[in-house]
């Protein structure tokens, strides 16, 4: 006999038809919060999440258990609801989950896309190769690089800032490990912080954005609170660094941007211009503009490959020759494990959210703790788990809060990452490409004066923000 039909037999003797709770405006819904299902469905998350975390001991990419977990979380919903002739609630809810992950997969795709782009011609390696053949001091590298983390990441991820940032600081300060130290934790801070105030900065802000709760100039309103919460931890850290400059390094390291590289960073900037207007004037996803802006990527990405082959033909032993320009060579360098993630948190998540127990949560953060403390505790959780599944279930609770407060839980979950060195992208990379100069205690034991800095960020933005 089939398996599965066994399962499904099994599952109509032991659930009662009880479990049928509640009627919305449209549909039946089942709760399965107090039921054995409800805590498989949880349990079955935990396990995964377990997995997430210790990716870095286990070498089991991220988005493998948590795929997992995923499909199997709807699995055992499908079964119920199919049960009770309610598949196409179920179904729906699918749809609901699987819209939203489409529209932030196909914006990260291309946002993602030409950051590799610019990352193939060397647009970051002639920023990184300036910085280090200037001769700064090892103060004035701490703060340049810091600096240099807190902007571009309101337009790049903070992973990608970081780890141009840290190959800065490791060819520099190869003689110094207390320098790197301090400086790559003084990066995860700045990227982390820099990307809290922009709708492009982090996949939460996206997500902020994306839903309609914050618009795009609103973002700005954080700018402040975001920079209290670089520069606090960043004034401290500084105490800590030697004085003197780094030995010099040897000349001619100096990186030139390849050709079409300068026009790609152009063609970024009209693609993030047309994304806002699709959004802001059109009222249609952003996702759209940034798809439109890929195909502007894709046209000149031809141009710029037909010029290059024609090259190599003509002279393929020159020093200029080289594989040409190809535009489907930067997607599949696109953080695939990062997208594969993302669909699995959003599915487990939304799934965790439909048997009842994100509204259980917010009845009890938002209801009986009050919005503030439950915001400042998304951002403190958003250093122990990934503030993406944190982010999506506050969203997905939708909790009636004041403009303020959406604001403010943006912020939390933006930077709370910063508290521990697991708590964000930036701060997992930097463990491997520094590798026994910056750990999960070098970062611990400056914990404190980040949290300093959250909190002090937190106090500013209900000074200037909170009415």
């Amino acid at each position: 006999m089939n398996p599965l039909k066994i399962f499904i037999a099994f599952l109509i003797l032991v659930i009662p038809f009880q479990l049928v709770a509640s009627e919305t405006s449209s549909n039946l819904t089942i709760n399965l919060t107090h039921h054995w299902i409800g805590f498989l469905a949880i349990g079955i998350f935990a396990l995964s999440y377990s997995l997430v975390i210790f990716e870095e001991k286990l070498h089991l990419r991220k988005s493998k258990p948590i795929l997992v977990s995923a499909g199997l979380i709807w699995l055992v919903i499908g079964i119920v609801y199919k049960q009770y002739g309610l598949s196409e609630v179920a179904a729906d809810a699918v749809r609901h989950n699987f819209l939203e992950y489409a529209e932030l997969f196909f914006f990260l795709l291309v946002a993602m896309t030409y950051i590799n782009a610019m990352i193939e011609r060397d647009v970051f390696d002639l920023l990184r190769d300036w910085l280090v053949n200037k001769g700064f001091s090892y103060k004035q590298l701490f703060w340049m690089t810091g600096i240099f983390a807190f902007f571009i990441s309101t337009i790049a991820n903070n992973l990608t800032t970081a780890l141009i940032m840290c190959s800065v600081i490791l060819a520099v300060g190869k003689d110094n490990p207390r320098f790197i130290g301090i400086s790559c934790i003084n990066i995860v801070v700045a990227a982390n912080s820099g990307g809290a105030f922009s709708p492009f900065g982090d996949i939460t802000t996206l997500m902020v954005w994306q839903k309609g709760i914050v618009e795009f100039s609103e973002f700005f309103a954080l700018f402040i609170p975001s920079v209290v919460n670089f520069l606090i931890p960043a004034l401290i850290f500084q105490l800590a660094l030697t004085t003197g400059q780094p030995k010099a390094t040897e000349e001619g390291a100096q990186a030139k941007v390849k050709e079409g590289g300068l026009i790609i960073v152009g063609l970024f900037l009209v693609t993030t211009v047309t994304a806002i207007a699709f959004q802001n004037f059109l009222g249609l996803p952003p996702a759209m503009g940034m798809m439109l802006g890929l195909g502007f990527l894709k046209v000149y990405g031809f141009f710029l490959r037909q010029k290059e082959k024609k090259v190599t033909e003509e002279n393929p032993t020159s020093v200029s020759a080289r594989r040409p320009y190809d535009i489907f060579d930067r997607i599949a360098q696109s953080e695939w494990d990062t997208l594969f993630f993302f669909y699995g948190v959003i599915l487990a998540v939304g799934g965790l959210g439909f048997l009842g127990y994100l509204g259980m949560a917010s009845s009890y953060l938002y209801g009986e703790l009050g919005a503030t403390p439950a915001n400042i505790l998304v951002g403190v959780l958003s250093s122990l788990v990934d503030n993406i599944p944190v982010m999506f279930a506050v969203l997905t609770m939708h909790p009636d809060m004041p403009h303020w407060q959406w604001l403010l839980v943006t912020l939390t979950a933006g930077v709370g990452g910063s508290l521990l060195s697991i708590g964000s992208a930036a701060g997992i990379a930097l463990m491997g490409q520094a590798r026994g100069h910056y750990t999960f205690m070098t970062h611990l034991k400056w914990t404190p004066v980040i949290a300093l800095g959250y909190v002090a960020s937190i106090w500013v933005h209900i000074m200037i923000n909170g009415t």
